[in-house]
């Protein structure tokens, strides 16, 4: 069987006494999508940021493309990116200009071509020269894909990728995403509190509670063992503590 892409021992994270990640197992194969959900406190950024060897683990361990992301991150950072609406890129630098010194950290051989294609490709050349603080929501959103996609990685890391966006520029994102997994092979995974999102593009959700997985299966499958009819639904049973899967439910979906 192949190796998975990003496989997760045991995690954990303490912040003193507080718990953010307890214990954590996961391995999430290649040519995928996978949706990491959970409210807040869930434990989902502190996840990702250990993924992204941003955040060193307490316990555990995390590889990404075999590389132990706590002690060897150098091995794989530029076959990855991530990519989150709420971090900002330095407000002075054009969006071009942007783009290109992380173009350059990641070692594109023809920066100013994949600038290009990405501008074409996302809808960025009405402000590609406009300084990035003086953008709206929405072309942030668009901008902080595109340098997500500026080394066009193996593994992308996507915390809320249409925030902020009208539903007609998000659903083009999406679809946009679908076709970059599908032409590069390449390994999502996405955070999202969009449900509607994640069951149109996740394979596999794996849902997070007080730092713990709390269920981990296909939307679809998920939506039956809950007997719900979306993905929200299950997401708000989850949440609240409202509703576990049952016995025969769960019996069937193992089947």
């Amino acid at each position: 069987m192949t190796a998975p892409v990003i496989k997760a021992e045991r995690l954990s994270k303490h912040y003193g006494e507080a718990i953010a990640v307890d214990g954590i197992s996961f391995a999430i194969a290649s040519d995928s999508i996978t949706g990491l959900l959970g409210g807040n406190g869930a434990g989902k950024t502190t996840t990702i940021g250990m993924i992204m060897g941003l955040v060193a683990p307490t316990a555990g361990r995390v590889t990404v493309l075999g590389a132990d992301m706590a002690h060897e991150p150098h091995r794989v950072l530029h076959r990855m990116n991530f990519e989150s609406p709420h971090v900002d890129l330095p407000h002075r630098l054009t969006v071009r200009q942007n783009l290109t010194v992380f173009g350059m950290l990641y070692g594109v051989a023809d920066v100013e071509g994949r600038i290009a294609r990405l501008a074409g490709d996302l809808d960025l050349g009405e402000f590609i020269d406009r300084p990035a603080g003086k953008l709206s929501a929405g072309q942030k959103t668009r901008v902080a894909l595109a340098k997500a996609l500026v080394n066009e990685p193996e593994v992308l890391v996507l915390d809320e990728p249409t925030a902020s966006l009208d539903p007609d520029t998000a659903d083009w994102i999406r679809g946009h995403l679908e076709r970059y997994r599908k032409g590069k092979q390449a390994t999502i995974l996405l955070a999202s509190h969009n449900m509607g999102e994640v069951e149109r593009l996740c394979d596999r959700v794996i849902m997070m509670k007080r730092g713990c997985i709390v269920d981990d299966d296909a939307p679809a499958r998920l939506i039956v063992r809950y007997g719900r009819h979306t993905l929200e639904e299950v997401f708000l049973d989850v949440a609240r503590g409202r509703r576990k899967p049952s016995l025969a439910t769960q019996e069937e979906a193992a089947s």
